[in-house]
């Protein structure tokens, strides 16, 4: 039996890619950011866009290279502002990034200790790239044969670059940008270039001038829009998407697809991403302002799982925000189902089947679970985890019913939701069960002896299904006239000093009677 055709975006341009470059021994799929902050979470969503084709490639039994470019000889143009020392750090602006300390004191340089938070987390949610360093690059000769070309090409690139310009690049322009070598900012002025490798400058803050050698220099270096294209001849990229700044009309995709022929390519299959935003808070996340929300950020609220699940489940050019308010219980909801259709448990029609069947293989780390994890509602989890106080293991060892190879996904969730619960949850969400040392609620006696009667329920709770408590619990305020609700109020300020909280017939049977019991018997 064939396997059914897939809808899904990422074997769509999967086989776009196969058909746009034809057969290869080898597919090159590219992503890459420049190391100026933070990495945030709209920056991931490029990196699982390209992982997510290259697995789709990969499940058509094609061979990949999945490269990741570090863009650390670009300038730092400026100082974030969730970064220590900040008065430091503007003394290295128009310096390479590769040369800006970190002030964490934990790496060689700045843009190391950025590629290096990222680095060791995306294998966590299953990304395994090959990192490629671009000053590493520069400043080894690597790149001196295409500076070289776009230097006798320069004519024919300034032409592309002024179609899309309100203005004509200078006629004494070059193609080239030099760091340097008395100040190692790239606050220079290009002045010969002699035919072959030289390059003479001047430093417009010293007026120093100098001549240097493509071949052998570390300062030199493209500019952004022909770096990019040079770089796609250079691995012989077939895919590459970007964001809708760079898609933009004029942006630097439209010159890049031009500026590559001069180096003797083709430009890659392509698609725009569009912007995430945080629940909460609108607008575009910026790493050069410091308002982000990162990787790792995602992962103390979302399993790795479901962090890919929700990449994977929206289309790339469709804009949507990462929640970490009550969404979170229905993205749980949500990916649930989808692990439920695939396990054959919750049947679908056909074409729905097929569509969540791959949505779940893609939302998987490394290999596809052999069993369904153990589905227990998100806030169900909440509830069993502020009752035991955020103990994992007391929680999974409550359950009873876990299997070996549902216990570490179960633990993972449970790490989540309780950071959910402490740091994002809303208020009247959070509550704590009552200690033997906290004071007693003065209660009138009518009130007393409900409580009594309602600790006699509990002591046979196991009696009592969910429905029979709460219709006990009903019973009880009826016999004594307290109204329902006036009786709730007062139950669960006893209990979780709220006046309301989880569904109370569930919450008692959820606490179990030993919990229960301790608190109402102080009641007695």
């Amino acid at each position: 039996m064939s396997k059914p055709i897939s809808f899904h975006w990422a074997d769509i341009n999967a086989d776009k890619i196969i058909r746009e470059k034809g057969p290869k021994d080898q597919y090159t799929c590219a992503s890459g950011i420049t190391p100026s902050g933070t990495v945030h979470i709209g920056n991931f969503r490029e990196i699982i866009s390209v992982d997510l084709i290259v697995r789709a490639l990969r499940d058509k039994g094609h061979s990949v290279r999945f490269i990741y470019s570090w863009d650390d000889y670009d300038v730092f143009r400026k100082v974030p502002k969730n970064m220590p020392k900040p008065e430091l750090l503007k003394t290295y602006l128009r310096k390479p990034i590769t040369l800006v300390p970190d002030t964490t004191g934990n790496y060689s340089n700045y843009a190391e200790a950025n590629e290096k938070a990222v680095e060791s987390l995306l294998p966590i949610v299953g990304i395994v790239p090959e990192y490629l360093y671009q000053a590493e690059r520069y400043r080894s000769g690597t790149y001196a044969e295409k500076m070289r070309i776009a230097l006798e090409r320069k004519d024919e690139i300034k032409a592309i670059l002024d179609q899309y310009r309100t203005t004509p690049l200078p006629d004494d322009w070059f193609p080239l940008s030099v760091f340097s070598n008395f100040t190692d900012k790239d606050t220079t002025t290009i002045l010969e270039w002699d035919g072959e490798w030289g390059i003479t400058y001047r430093d417009d803050e010293t007026e120093q001038v100098e001549t240097i050698d493509l071949r052998t220099t570390s300062a030199a270096k493209l500019p952004w829009r022909i770096d990019w294209p040079m770089r796609w001849a250079y691995e012989d990229v077939d895919f590459e998407p970007a964001g809708k700044d760079h898609h933009s009309e004029g942006g630097s995709f439209d010159t890049s697809k031009h500026i590559v022929e001069v180096f003797g390519s083709k430009a890659p299959v392509s698609f725009q991403y569009d912007f995430i935003s945080i629940k909460g808070r609108g607008g575009k996340i910026s790493s050069s302002t410091g308002e982000v929300v990162s990787l790792p950020d995602v992962l103390e609220v979302y399993t790795p799982e479901v962090t890919r699940y929700l990449f994977v489940g929206t289309r790339p050019n469709t804009e949507f925000a990462i929640s970490f308010d009550l969404d979170v219980l229905k993205i749980y909801e949500d990916y649930d189902t989808t692990e439920r259709i695939y396990f054959g448990v919750h049947k679908v029609n056909e074409k729905r089947e097929a569509k969540e069947r791959r949505i779940y293989e893609l939302s998987q780390v490394k290999e596809i679970p052999t069993e369904i994890s153990y589905q227990i509602p998100f806030r169900h989890l909440c509830n069993l985890l502020q009752i035991n106080s955020g103990d994992t293991e007391a929680v999974i060892e409550s359950l009873g019913d876990v299997t070996p190879g549902q216990i570490e996904r179960l633990r993972q969730r449970c790490v989540c939701a309780w950071n959910w619960i402490t740091t994002y949850s809303p208020e009247d969400f959070r509550w704590v069960l009552r200690g033997a040392d906290d004071p007693l609620l003065e209660l009138s006696a009518v009130s007393k002896k409900a409580v009594t009667d309602l600790h006699n329920a509990v002591v046979k709770l196991e009696e009592y299904d969910e429905k029979q408590l709460s219709e006990e619990i009903y019973a009880i305020a009826h016999r004594y006239e307290i109204a329902p609700p006036e009786f709730f109020k007062e139950i669960y300020t006893i209990l979780i000093d709220k006046e309301r909280g989880p569904k109370l017939a569930g919450f008692i049977k959820t606490c179990g009677k030993e919990k229960i019991l301790s608190i109402l018997a102080k009641y007695l």
